[in-house]
């Protein structure tokens, strides 16, 4: 830094400012300062950064799927957000693997990341104390809370109302929903709020019409297939997430169902997926830029300083297409 300190007739503090973005430096020096950098082909030494500040740049992202392209989106947006922020997202999958949660948020402890944004799926709120007591800002994207941490949580009742109104509009009375597993600790809330809303429109969700899998296509299809060979089938299903619903919708092909003939379906999150899929799935859109957005800004401002967690609500909303 100081070689191009030097050669941009500045001084090395406000080459830092230039490369940190910290504080605001004049267009005509930046210019300087950016031109010295390519003449002398410098670049940052990362870790001795690091060890001089006592942080790393880097941020780690941990998520049950990546292969899910709400994750995939959530990946993309953070990267996006925290690069103009000076920082870099490790993606980290755990493929919903209580252990590999665990793994990986002691590696984060062990490599000193500077923050972390997590969607936990089988770690408990116990399980967080470690990277809590390091001092390492933890960014929650979680149905519910997990501890002391920033949180960024769907808002999706008026949603899911919505939803059920479009059902009942369809004249579907017997509704079914494929939920995730008993054993995610942070229970079930979209399967609760559907219960709960149902019940207030003259509607009723069964615990016999609640069958439960992972996160995936294939528990999508066997769910459909124990739902439908019931005697008394549903009507209209319900499904805890988009790639749930596009197993459920390839099974139905399969057995000769039609969608939304025999059966509405109805997914969530609104996956980039769901609108070209045949027939476009119905879902609850909750959008995974505007989560990330929020994750970033949550975990920028605890890396600036602030105290206290904060929750942040990210609206959902209905997206009517052609399953129902």
């Amino acid at each position: 830094m100081a070689d191009v300190a030097r050669a941009a007739g500045v001084s090395s503090a406000t080459v830092s400012y230039v490369l940190s973005g910290k504080r605001p430096v004049a267009p005509e020096t930046r210019a300087a300062v950016e031109e010295a950098i390519a003449e002398l082909s410098f670049t940052v030494n990362v870790t001795a950064r690091s060890l001089r500040t006592g942080r790393s740049s880097l941020v780690a992202l941990i998520v049950p799927d990546i292969v899910n392209p709400f994750y995939a989106q959530l990946a993309a947006t953070l990267q996006e957000e925290l690069r103009e922020r000076g920082l870099h997202v490790v993606v980290c999958n755990t493929r919903a693997r209580r252990d590999e949660e665990q793994t990986l948020l002691a590696e984060a402890v062990q490599q000193r990341f500077a923050g972390v944004i997590i969607t936990p799926f089988r770690l408990k709120p116990r399980d967080f104390a470690p990277i809590v007591d390091a001092g390492i800002p933890v960014v929650v994207s979680a149905d519910v809370s997990f501890g002391p941490m920033d949180l960024v949580t769907p808002d999706a009742r008026a949603a899911t109302r919505r939803a059920l109104e479009q059902v009942a509009a369809a004249q579907r009375r017997r509704i079914a929903m494929i939920a995730g597993p008993r054993d995610a600790t942070g229970g079930d809330p979209r399967l609760e709020h559907l219960r709960a809303l149902a019940l207030q429109l003259g509607m009723a969700l069964p615990h016999d019409m609640v069958v439960r899998g992972e996160h995936t296509r294939e528990a999508g299809a066997a769910g459909f297939a124990e739902l439908m060979s019931r005697r008394h089938r549903p009507d209209a299903l319900f499904c805890g997430n988009d790639v749930i619903a596009v197993g459920a919708m390839e099974k139905a092909h399969e057995l000769g169902f039609d969608i939304p003939g025999d059966v509405a379906l109805i997914g969530h999150d609104d996956a980039s997926f769901a609108s070209l899929v045949r027939p476009r799935l119905t879902t609850i859109r909750y959008p995974a830029a505007e989560v990330a957005r929020a994750a970033a800004q949550l975990l920028t401002e605890r890396l600036d300083g602030r105290k206290v967690h904060k929750t942040v609500r990210v609206k959902a909303e209905f997206v009517a297409r052609a399953s129902v």
